[in-house]
């Protein structure tokens, strides 16, 4: 070993009194679950990792990933045994304002993603070992610190299956198998056996080791970087709480601190507190990212008034314009790209697309992986199925991930395929997460400029794209800013202020071709910006037609376009005064042509009709 092995076993020591020490500071936190991984630690920091903690933004550092994220205490020890940060820092554990969180995110600089919901940095961990070995080609590290309870997540499994698809020799998961989990035996136990054959038939190569053996784990992580073409799991045997006699291997403390006789004893046994035990990290080998340079000049698709060209092709192209531009923007895609139209960024740029599959959750995943390394990452699926990976969207906006998404294929217009494509509840998903931003393009000229727009958003971005081609409505040097909308119809004496987005345009303009014939005056509004919403433009409308609003969506009636009006029209003050009409679907459909879903639904060109005619007093 590098370091001497008496060093090491104090480092061990440290991590395990600084875990006690912490969390009965705290009165809450996971020191059993930090204190049965702390060998693995203790020799990874010393002897193995290479990260240049002066500079973390160093391309060729290693990267660290506490998929365990509970056992925030063992890594807050790490930096402090590393010298970055001091003992009464990490004393500050889970206080407000402390950087020192229950959970590590990305406001400690050396944290590349926000972990804590369990079965998310395995899959992360191979979007930057896919970043590492196919963009980057440095000879970087991924290390993983993975729990035995998250093995029973399914994520986990579509990161094994990936990692092994795309050879990910650069990526080491740790299994910290410490047998117990929150309310007691995990579902394996000590069956490091059965976890290994797993991995194995995988494709992954598995070692077996004493999670508490400081020369088997150095030997283990030797033979791990020795792997060539295989992503590696160290299956290492541990023991939850060990060091202490009445927390090791003892059901019932996950997630409990101690209290102070138990704080006392716990310490006594482990030999007293220490504190100041420092390691040297090795500082990683030079290296720059292969994939780099300047941007170039942007040259979007445009579409000219005879292009009936669905949305999602126009994301497509656009992408692809992107990608010829910008070295940087990659895409993932799960395997829906012929639909998605991301297939004409992989066609012109194979070395900068990564195929996951029917795996949304890795999808969405990679992305956030490859966004760590610093590449503008655009992810694309039905929308419908971005729902089973709706938690990895939470969590990046935790990570403070940029991350831009593209779902195809919404609403009841869609027709035949029937509900189970049918997405009706992702504008809402979307709206809900912190810092989103929520984009419904109806033609594809509008498409382009806002998809070339999310190459430089912060945080987490969505474009929902229909299926069907419709005639394109606006010239090409249109700009459709960020929290705007378009006036599509105006005059100076309107009656009612319609509001659509995407496929429901149509039928809006269809209507006020009809309501002009029968003497009712319309301002159709295009809401591209769902979120940020347009409320001056909103406010603006309503006025003028004293208050009357018709919102027709192809989204359930909850979170979507009505629910972003009102809420914008809320916080200005000006929501209570507003008459609406709100047409959305509101039953489950069957299979049907788009025509057919648009009436069945209510919002097509006859329901608008009937509802701004009510509205205005002119029904009948």
């Amino acid at each position: 070993m590098t370091v001497a092995t008496n060093t090491i076993q104090e480092l061990a020591r440290q991590f395990r009194t600084d875990g006690i020490r912490m969390a009965h500071k705290a009165s809450s936190g996971h020191p059993t679950s930090s204190m049965s991984a702390a060998d693995l630690m203790a020799v990874l920091l010393a002897n193995h990792l290479r990260y240049d903690f002066d500079n973390p933004d160093n391309s060729a550092n290693d990267h660290l990933i506490f998929s365990k994220g509970h056992a925030s205490t063992l890594l807050y020890s790490m930096y402090k045994a590393a010298g970055v940060v001091s003992d009464d820092d990490i004393m500050t554990y889970r206080e407000q304002g402390s950087l020192f969180e229950g959970h590590p995110t990305p406001r400690l600089k050396w944290v590349d993603v926000a972990t804590g919901s369990l079965g998310q940095g395995l899959p992360i961990g191979v979007g930057v070992a896919l970043a590492g070995k196919y963009l980057d080609k440095l000879p970087y590290r991924v290390w993983v610190l993975c729990g035995d309870s998250e093995m029973a997540e399914g994520s986990m499994w579509e990161a094994f299956d990936h990692a092994s698809h795309y050879r990910l020799d650069n990526l080491i998961a740790i299994l910290d198998m410490n047998r117990l989990g929150q309310r007691g035996p995990t579902m394996h136990e000590w069956d490091g056996e059965l976890y290994a054959r797993r991995a194995e038939a995988f494709g992954w190569r598995a070692i077996q080791v004493n999670g508490h053996d400081l020369d088997a784990i150095d030997a283990a992580y030797n033979e791990a970087l020795e792997s060539d073409g295989q992503p590696v799991l160290i299956v290492a045997q541990t023991k939850k709480g060990k060091g202490v006699s009445f927390m090791e291997d003892v059901n019932g403390f996950h997630g409990k601190p101690t209290d102070d006789e138990q704080t006392e004893q716990a310490l006594q046994e482990l030999g007293g507190v220490v504190t100041d035990v420092r390691v040297s990290v090795a500082e990683p080998p030079t290296g720059t990212a292969a994939v780099a340079g300047e941007r170039g000049e942007l040259k979007l698709p445009t579409y000219g008034p005879d292009d009936a060209v669905p949305t999602r092709r126009a994301y497509g192209d656009a992408l692809k314009a992107l990608g010829d531009a910008y070295p940087d923007v990659v895409a993932v895609d799960g395997e829906t790209g012929n639909s998605t139209y991301a297939e004409v960024f992989a066609n012109a740029h194979p070395d900068r697309y990564f195929e996951m599959y029917i795996a949304e959750q890795q999808m969405v995943a990679a992305a956030v992986g490859l966004q760590v390394r610093g590449y503008t990452a655009f992810g694309s699926t039905f929308a419908a199925f971005l729902s089973r990976g709706y938690d990895f969207v939470r969590m990046a906006a935790v990570s403070r991930a940029n991350l831009r998404l593209s779902g195809s294929h919404a609403g009841v217009s869609i027709g035949e395929d029937g509900p189970s494509q049918m997405a009706l509840e992702d504008i809402a998903m979307m709206r809900a997460i912190a810092g989103s931003t929520v984009l419904y393009p109806s033609d594809p000229n509008q498409t382009a400029k806002l998809v070339a727009q999310m190459a430089d958003l912060e945080g987490i971005s969505f474009i929902r794209t229909t299926r069907a081609g419709k005639p394109t409505l606006y010239d090409a040097d249109e700009e459709f800013p960020i929290g705007g909308s378009k006036v599509l119809r105006h005059s100076d004496n309107d009656d009612v202020t319609i509001v659509a987005a995407g496929i429901t345009i149509y039928e809006v303009l269809d209507a006020y071709e009809q309501l002009k014939a029968d003497g009712v005056r319309a301002r159709v509004i295009d809401l591209y910006s769902v979120k940020p919403v347009d409320v001056d433009t909103l406010q603006k409308a309503l006025r003028d037609t004293d208050q009357r609003l018709v919102v027709v969506e192809d989204h359930w009636p909850e979170g979507g376009l009505a629910a972003a009006v009102l809420e914008g029209l809320t916080a200005s003050g000006d929501a209570a005064s507003v008459q609406l009409k709100h047409l959305a679907p509101r039953e489950i459909a069957a299979s049907a042509t788009s025509a057919e879903q648009l009436a069945q639904a209510g919002i097509d060109a006859a329901s608008i009709v009937a509802a701004a005619k009510e509205l205005s007093g002119q029904g009948g």
